[in-house]
């Protein structure tokens, strides 16, 4: 989620399409605060990893 809500945010930059960088940066900041609970051994949503 991280890696595709960076992906976005890039693209949106580059062509100037303010949705993408909107959705882009959501998406880079919700895969980063699931990352972190589940980094730290607190399960999310019922499950322990996302892989």
């Amino acid at each position: 989620m991280v890696v595709l809500g960076a992906i976005l945010l890039v693209i949106g930059l580059l062509v100037g399409i303010s949705l993408l960088t909107t959705v882009g940066c959501v998406l880079v900041v919700v895969g980063a605060v699931l990352w972190i609970l589940g980094a730290s051994g607190r399960q999310v949503g019922g499950r322990k990893h996302y892989f």
